[in-house]
């Protein structure tokens, strides 16, 4: 075991340090690499240090650079080192954070993290917490609770009798709400089509104005942080006009919920206390390793209703039992990268690598505008849409800029018009990595324009 530890560190050791000039993505004669892997499974056993040098030698070439300062796509953070290393030893650990007893430290670790996240995002101090995947199960997990309470309101008990002739629930979107939410809603039994949509501004946020008079119980659904944009609904106003025993404000702030951890940005989260649920990720804006997604719920009792479980061989201690607010009894420790990132950086750390980024994406939209080139939307934070023109020629260019290898931008449909997203959310993003990034990207767009 040591020697192969050894081994990884490493070859580890010679890809972080790689990721400054390597390509972003990987090449067709990378991609082809990977038809070594496709052996038949033998009889016998192979060689531990023969199977890691053939992964290094062919997986490691095989891997978008999402560690480095150039990777612009799916609002994707890199991870902190100093998270790696404890994912490293979280991994040797091998703890099942279910149950205190299964994971003392995971356990421990959760609290604290809990503790401090509610501090940072300005929420309800007994508001319950959930480690989960990631946003999409984030949403599921707040979500379930709300099913609960609400159909609980109506005196109906969801974990007995089920879906079936329970009272209806009415779930209010904005119309570019994020498709995880309503991969959420499907698996709830709520429905991904009998939502009510709400339309949305100029910049995806939800219109006030347009919301429907609520009758029955509600699920209102709000984002802080377009996926395109990055722009955040009127939350405060939502939430002082619908709040009540009726209605369960939800907020699916993915990456935007991190604005909170700022000074300039925090006004953009102004209410979001309010609500009743939030939803995010550790993922994008904490630096964290994958996979990590965390879920709050005001009414904890209802968070616990909706997903506890229990068993003569469980037991019930004292802590906080981890299993009791979450989908999974089984899974890994998503507690100790949180509780490192966080100790790692303190408050000043966080908020100043968040402001960063947006300083980042500040950057990239003037000189692209400088440049010639559309800009489609404000830049409040992360998060820039720039058109190329008409959308073969946007889609041709994002194209040769992935190809090219120098950063990598995905592309996006908004509101009718093709665009390039540029998505800014890791800690190791210099602005020398900007610079380079834009000065790849002006030079291929001339060769269009």
């Amino acid at each position: 075991m040591k020697k192969l530890l050894k081994q990884v560190a490493s070859y580890s050791a010679e890809y972080l340090s790689s990721l400054k000039e390597r390509r972003v993505g990987p090449s067709e004669e990378d991609l082809k690499l990977l038809e070594k892997l496709d052996l038949p499974l033998k009889d016998e056993s192979t060689d531990p240090e023969e199977i890691i040098k053939l992964l290094n030698e062919v997986g490691s070439k095989a891997t978008i650079g999402i560690s480095g300062g150039r990777f612009f796509g799916f609002v994707i953070g890199g991870s902190l080192p100093v998270t790696v290393a404890a994912s490293w030893l979280n991994t040797v650990w091998d703890q099942n954070a279910g149950l205190f007893a299964g994971s003392p430290i995971g356990t421990v670790l959760e609290e604290v993290s809990l503790k401090w996240l509610l501090d940072i995002f300005n929420l309800p101090k007994d508001s319950a917490g959930a480690f989960v995947t990631g946003a999409t199960m984030a949403n599921f997990t707040s979500l379930s609770a709300a099913r609960n309470y609400l159909l609980q309101k109506q005196g109906w008990d969801v974990e007995s009798d089920g879906l079936f002739n329970a009272p209806p629930i009415n779930v209010i979107v904005g119309e570019e709400a994020h498709p995880t939410l309503f991969r959420a809603l499907g698996l709830l039994g709520l429905g991904r089509k009998r939502v009510i949509t709400v339309p949305a501004d100029n910049q995806g946020r939800m219109r006030l104005d347009k919301l429907p008079k609520i009758v029955g119980p509600t699920i209102l659904c709000t984002q802080a942080g377009n996926v395109n944009t990055g722009s955040f609904d009127p939350i405060k106003d939502i939430c002082n006009t619908f709040n009540g025993n009726n209605v369960w404000i939800h907020v699916d702030g993915a990456f935007g919920l991190w604005a909170a951890a700022t000074s300039s940005k925090k006004y953009l989260t102004e209410g979001i206390e309010l609500a009743d649920s939030w939803a995010t990720d550790a993922h994008k804006w904490l630096n964290v390793p994958y996979d990590s997604g965390l879920a709050f719920v005001k009414h904890s009792e209802s968070l616990r209703s909706a997903l506890s479980l229990t068993a003569p061989y469980l037991p019930q201690g004292e802590h906080r039992e981890p299993s009791q607010f979450v989908p999974e009894l089984s899974r890994r420790s998503r507690g100790v990268e949180i509780w490192t990132a966080l100790y790692f950086l303190g408050l000043k750390g966080l908020s100043e690598m968040i402001e960063r980024t947006c300083r980042h994406a500040k950057r990239f939209a003037e000189g692209l505008s400088k440049a010639g080139y559309q800009i489609l939307n404000d830049v409040v934070i992360n998060q820039v849409l720039v058109s190329f023109g008409n959308a073969e020629t946007t889609n041709k260019i994002i194209s040769e800029i992935q190809n090219d290898g120098t950063c990598w931008c995905g592309g996006t449909i908004w509101q009718g018009k093709t665009a390039m997203r540029i998505s800014i959310s890791s800690w190791a993003t210099t602005e020398e990595d900007v610079e380079r990034s834009l000065e790849a990207m002006i030079r291929i767009a001339k060769k269009h324009i």
